[in-house]
């Protein structure tokens, strides 16, 4: 099946600043370190000829209800439109990939087109970069399985929020069979076979309708 590399949040709110540094478990220089991976995982799924899909996040108190609008209107929204913070870090989207736009959710199957656009390409592998594992990253991955996607996490181009990354890595192994590799390892191990040809998505809905 097709595979994409599908990079999450890598914004500038998310990856720096003070308010990054008082609320990410970590340090800095993990953080940092990250990031980096996540864009040599960019840069190598483009030199093996896999798409690369960009999923950002934009906080609008106005689209949200309930507690999860009490919590944002407590706090400065993060990637408001326009702004530095919204905006890609280390990375920036090739001419022709496509960058796909959360708004105040976790979950980039929410983001218009976004399921359409992997199986209308037959899609069927997703390999995940960017933050943060334990929200956004685990958000969409859980989606994803559900919907019959593979699940790949590059663990050297990811990040935990909440919890230790031992821990919702394991998680999602065991509930979503989520492989767990390095962007490194992968292409070590699998080189051109990532976009290998099998069974697409469309030909496994169908068959498993």
């Amino acid at each position: 099946m097709r595979t994409a590399l599908v990079v999450v949040d890598l914004q500038n709110d998310f990856c720096t600043g003070p308010a990054v540094a008082a609320r990410y478990r970590g340090t800095p220089e993990e953080l940092d370190e990250v990031t980096t991976n996540a864009a040599r995982a960019v840069d190598a799924a483009r030199e093996h000829g896999t798409e690369v899909v960009f999923v950002r996040y934009l906080g609008d108190a106005r689209r949200t209800t309930g507690r999860w609008r009490e919590q944002a209107l407590r706090r400065r929204p993060r990637c408001v439109e326009g702004s530095r913070g919204a905006e890609f870090h280390k990375v920036s989207p090739a001419p022709g990939e496509r960058v796909f736009t959360k708004r105040a959710c976790f979950d980039a199957f929410l983001c218009d087109g976004f399921e359409e656009h992997l199986v209308e390409r037959d899609i069927g592998h997703l390999v995940f970069a960017g933050l943060y594992t334990d929200v956004c990253v685990d958000s969409t991955a859980r989606t994803a399985f559900q919907k019959g996607f593979d699940v790949t996490v590059l663990t050297d181009c990811t990040t935990s929020m909440h919890l230790p990354d031992e821990e919702i890595l394991r998680f999602m192994s065991v509930v979503y069979g989520a492989r767990t590799t390095t962007h490194e390892q992968l292409f070590a191990d699998e080189g051109d076979e990532w976009s290998a040809p099998s069974i697409g998505i469309r030909a496994w809905r169908t068959a498993s309708a």
